[in-house]
């Protein structure tokens, strides 16, 4: 695989590429109306979009950065590049909904950037959607009901254990159980 080629650096190029805009956007006004993803989402759509690839620090950048490099490098040699990018954008856009619709219920604030849903997309992918997986799944008889209920258990179980106070847990949650479906689906796989 040519280095320049790979979905991760394509993704991670435009990790540094939004974060450099969002220091034009800010002194004209326009972080929130380019980059944040707010209700209604009909009032600024392409924020489903910009949001995933914004970050508000440099240290948020830095972590998401490397939790795309670890998972990214996986995922990329399982998949197409389409499928890669169309999975990443998708998970994220729609933890970040989950996050502004939940997170208004209760209390966590209406605004969300970041690509931490789409992260932990990729991390349930790559816990559910592999070979070893299979084999301990397949030895196991539960319904589809039980099976949903133990990938949610999982879910919250793993976003409560790396989750922190400033933390978007909903996305986080949202992002780790559709990647954990995902996986068990088999849905990225070429």
């Amino acid at each position: 695989m040519v280095l320049g080629r790979s979905p991760t650096v394509t993704t991670l190029t435009a990790f540094v590429v939004v974060f450099l805009l969002e220091w034009v956007a800010i002194p004209l006004g326009l972080f929130g109306t380019l980059f944040v993803l707010t209700p209604p989402v009909t009032a600024h759509p392409w924020t489903l979009v910009t949001s995933v690839y914004a970050h508000m620090t440099l240290q948020h950048l830095l972590a998401n950065s490397l939790g795309l490099l670890v998972t990214g490098a996986i995922l990329e040699r399982a998949t197409t590049r389409l499928r890669y990018h169309a999975f990443f954008v998708g998970t994220g856009a729609l933890a970040g909904i989950t996050q502004i619709t939940l997170g208004a219920a209760f209390g966590a604030g209406t605004g969300v950037l970041g690509a931490s849903g789409a992260i932990f997309a990729f991390v349930g992918y790559l816990l559910t959607g592999n070979r070893l997986t299979d084999t301990v799944v397949a030895g196991i008889e539960l319904s589809g009901r039980a099976r949903l209920l133990a990938l949610l258990l999982v879910a919250g179980v793993v976003t409560l254990a790396t989750g922190s106070a400033r933390a978007a847990l909903i996305a986080h949650f949202t992002g780790l159980f559709v990647g954990l479906l995902a996986g068990r689906a088999h849905l990225l796989r070429v």
